[in-house]
């Protein structure tokens, strides 16, 4: 898939969504593999049974990567939902693009502070945001809750709930991923009203809805 931000690719089908760039990116993420890292060319969203009980998620991660000839530190993600279902959505303005990458399981949705903690079945949300922009640190923790906050508040709006009745707040093991090309204008803050977090969460949510919506069609047919 071609995408607007020079030399990023991305391809995703029943295996993953693999995320590449010609250039090191500047990443933060709760990934499984790679949260250590600072600095990454790839990101790859693995699907995995959702009964997977591996204990060495980075072992299955690390050899799909060396199928794909990755021989480089890597952000690895696992989700079962349908990765060749994953939503793209692209927001923009003068100074900027920013992508939102969402994969969304949602069997086992929770709420944060209310569903109590438990050997439930997990069901995931995955999602990179790719921002063509410099960020300062305290914008990419800001943007780590403005993603957070857009994908609740889709969540909230399809009204899917949690095991005690009320509305959930995302699932059980959902992972997040910023990563930014550190080219073009800069930002110390992405909350929700600044223009980066503004885009940052248009493209968070649109992703979301969109997925939610699909399988929404999907059960539906």
């Amino acid at each position: 898939m071609i995408l607007p931000i020079d030399g990023l690719h991305l391809e995703y089908d029943a295996r993953a969504v693999h995320i590449w760039s010609d250039a090191p990116l500047v990443v933060v993420s709760s990934a499984v593999v790679g949260s250590d890292l600072t600095h990454a060319r790839h990101i790859i969203n693995l699907h995995v049974h959702r009964d997977y009980a591996n204990r060495s998620p980075h072992d299955d991660l690390a050899a799909f990567a060396r199928a794909l000839e990755i021989a480089e530190p890597f952000v690895g993600l696992m989700t079962a939902a349908k990765t060749e279902r994953a939503q793209v959505a692209i927001e923009t303005d003068a100074a900027m693009t920013v992508i939102a990458i969402a994969t969304v399981g949602i069997s086992r949705p929770i709420a944060a502070g209310i569903t109590p903690a438990a050997n439930m079945e997990v069901g995931t949300i995955n999602i990179v945001v790719i921002a063509d922009a410099r960020l300062t640190q305290a914008a990419r923790v800001n943007a780590v809750i403005t993603a957070t906050e857009a994908k609740t508040l889709a969540l909230i709006e399809r009204d899917v709930r949690a095991p005690h009745g009320g509305l959930a707040s995302g699932t059980g093991t959902d992972s997040i991923v910023i990563a930014t090309t550190e080219r073009g204008a800069a930002y110390e803050y992405a909350g929700p009203i600044s223009p980066l977090g503004a885009l940052i969460a248009r493209a968070v949510r649109r992703a979301i809805l969109n997925a939610l919506t699909a399988e929404t069609q999907r059960a539906q047919s």
